[in-house]
């Protein structure tokens, strides 16, 4: 076993890298997703049970767990609404940086940080939809 630069197992170890790499990211990924859609599963679940159990009983409990209900429907739809605006305002920041930087260094071949103006009109649209076309409460 030689570890030689001219031909040895450093060239065939640095092949390995991306490769194991690679395969370390994707299934992490599959591990990843995979939980989180048992996640999901399992808050559906538990929702289904908890409406059925809200269904069979009547009286005050009933009508402050629907309550508890539309205050977790108002919170997602809000939190939604939130990431929306944030992811906005990050890819218009992103545009305004790429025009700036493309400005920069751009040579004499023609208006080139005009390329930022894609990310800046998507983070524009994100935030016209939240704040203008999102359905209200």
């Amino acid at each position: 076993m030689s570890f030689d630069i001219n031909g040895g197992l450093v060239p065939v170890a640095a092949m390995m890298v991306p490769i194991v790499g690679s395969i370390a990211l994707f299934s992490f990924l599959a591990v990843a997703t995979w939980a989180d859609a048992r996640r999901k599963e399992r808050e559906a679940y538990y929702m289904g049970e908890t409406l059925k159990k809200i269904a069979e009983s009547s009286g005050e409990s009933a009508k402050s767990a629907l309550e508890l209900l539309r205050e977790q429907q108002k919170n997602r739809v809000k939190n939604r609404l939130e990431g929306m605006k944030l992811g906005g305002l990050v890819t218009a920041a992103v545009g305004i940086g790429v025009m700036v930087l493309l400005h920069g260094i751009a040579n004499e071949d023609g208006p080139v940080y005009l390329a930022g103006l894609i990310p800046l009109l998507i983070g524009l649209a994100l935030l016209v939809y939240a704040f203008v076309l999102a359905p209200k409460e």
